[in-house]
This record gives C-alpha cells, structure tokens and sequence, in this order.
C-alpha cells in the first residue's frame, strides 16, 4: 500500500506530475541547518521508451538502479562532474523520472549563496547548480524515499504558477527520437529558470499568482 505521498507521485502521467511539481518546496536538511526553495522548472523522462532517458530500451545498470524503485524515491546521478535530482516517479520497475532543473531559494538562501560562490539567479537556475547549492556533493541520498530523506520535496509548502511555459528538454540528444519531445515545463517568467533572456524575467512577482 503506497503512502499518500508516495501516491502524488504515480497513478497519473509523468508529465502531469512534472507540471505539478511547479511551486512545491524543495528543502534540504544537513544537521541543524535547513536549506531549501520552490520548484521553477522540470523535464520529464518516460522510461525505456524515451530516448533521453536512463532507461531507454530497458538499459538497467548499478548507477541507474534507484529509477526502478518506489514511487517519491531519490535519483541521484552525476554528469560532467556535476550531480542532479531526480525524481523517480510511476510504480516500482517503471523507471520514469522527474529532473529538477531550478528552484527558486527561499530558506537560508544566505547559505545556499556560500554553497555556490555565487550570487543571484547563478545560485540555483540549472541542475547542477541547484544540487551545489544545496549542499550536496555526493551519491549517499541516491535511492531514498523523500518521505523520510534529509533531501524532500514538502508537498504542503507551495506556491502556485501564474502560467506554465512548455518546451523541449535542454542539453538532450535532438537527433534522437524523443529529443524534441515538450517535456520541459517552467514557472513563466522566473529569474531562476535556466537559459531565461532578461527581458523574459517577471521581476515583480517571478511568475507566481499573488
């Protein structure tokens, strides 16, 4: 029987989940200091049949072993030097995912900006990025349940979307067959949204419904 936090995370399209994971709070826990911020932008991968996922025609290795866990499971994978969070979503052997790819800080960003040497949107607006910033620097949370894992995603602190923009997936291999497949979803408007022009930057409200 799944929990129901475990269930937000399956029972429904990967994409739906990618788009309502839009606003959630991503919090990071390491001793007594909390770090954490809204979910701006996200992709989707739909398993063995998605040729940008980890999974695709069922390749199943020791690294990517997590996707096939339980529904809200932690994927922790690195890439060029940098690790990302993903989410693994849909029921166990069903290795769907959910990468996050820029959260806007919210809880101690004073920290989360020593975390990355950086200032401004830099801190979190791109994958690597966002994990660095956290605090994380290694695979140790890779196959954890977010229901009880230092690294969650609170269900019940959120904001909500104004306007939801989708496109393809950034940084994926277009030539392949669901490379330009729309399952990149980001708060319109958010400075911490990868790649976003400034003029395209709502500074007043970063997207969000007041």
């Amino acid at each position: 029987m799944l929990t129901k936090y475990q269930q937000f995370f399956t029972g429904r399209p990967t994409t739906e989940i990618a788009k309502d994971l839009l606003g959630k709070m991503v919090k990071y826990q390491d001793g007594d200091e909390i770090v954490g911020g809204y979910i701006v932008e996200t992709e989707a991968y739909l398993g063995e049949k998605d040729s940008a996922s980890h999974a695709f025609n069922g390749r199943r290795t020791g690294y990517s072993e997590s996707l096939y866990g339980m529904p809200g499971n932690i994927y922790l994978y690195q890439i060029r030097g940098h690790y990302c969070f993903d989410i693994v979503v849909q029921d166990a052997e069903e290795p769907q995912g959910i990468l996050l790819r820029g959260i806007e800080p919210a809880i101690d960003v004073k920290k989360m900006t020593e975390n990355r040497h950086m200032t401004g949107v830099n801190i979190t607006n791109g994958p690597g990025k966002l994990v660095q910033a956290l605090g994380i620097h290694s695979r140790d949370l890779d196959g954890q349940p977010m229901e009880t894992s230092q690294l969650t995603v609170d269900l019940q602190d959120f904001k909500i979307p104004r306007e939801i923009t989708t496109t393809a997936r950034v940084g994926v291999n277009v030539k392949g067959a669901n490379g330009l497949s729309p399952r990149r979803f980001y708060v319109k408007g958010n400075p911490y949204v990868s790649n976003i022009k400034k003029r395209d930057m709502d500074t007043a409200n970063h997207g969000w419904k007041e």
